[in-house]
């Protein structure tokens, strides 16, 4: 019999609550889902994007990994080691100025997320065109595992706020 993984409970968790904030709430929705195991190095990620249901344009992505030692260690049950996942919050937005939304950027997830360090902010631009894309970075200086289970709705709660924040920028 199949005995799940950290990875494998964490992904369902944050995969059963954005679904049901898609189905049955219709918050969002859910417009990519990637489930990778990357051979060359057997690590595993998980990939989850959706919008809010009445404002499409800021996206958000939910990524977890776990990385070969994470899951060898848990399945071989090594003494000593601590298993988790990798846990990282994207937000992808348009932007046409820069130096003013960014900074609103940076205060608005600052509050929210009271995280040790700033997001990162990434642009890109297609030459010729006038907007810029924002890719917005949450990391999580820590793994995590089943143990944060029940903070699942609460950075759920996270994300949509920030969703609609960087919607109002």
């Amino acid at each position: 019999m199949f005995d799940p993984t950290i990875f494998d409970n964490l992904k369902v968790s944050i995969e059963n609550y954005v679904y049901d904030l898609d189905n049955l709430a219709e918050e969002v929705t859910v417009t990519n889902r990637e489930d990778h195991m990357e051979m060359a190095s057997m690590s595993r990620s998980f990939v989850l994007q959706f919008v809010l249901a009445d404002s499409p344009e800021v996206k958000a992505e939910i990524v977890l990994k776990a990385a070969l030692n994470d899951l060898a260690a848990e399945i071989l049950e090594v003494k000593g080691e601590d298993p988790g996942c990798q846990l990282t919050v994207r937000f992808y937005k348009e932007m046409d100025s820069v130096e003013e939304q960014c900074a609103q950027i940076e205060d608005a997830l600052d509050e929210i997320w009271d995280q040790d360090q700033p997001p990162v902010q990434t642009l890109s631009y297609v030459y010729g065109q006038n907007e810029m894309m924002n890719t917005i970075e949450v990391t999580f200086n820590r793994k995590i595992n089943e143990d944060q289970i029940e903070d699942i709705p609460n950075l759920i709660d996270h994300v949509l706020d920030s969703l609609e924040r960087l919607d109002e920028i």
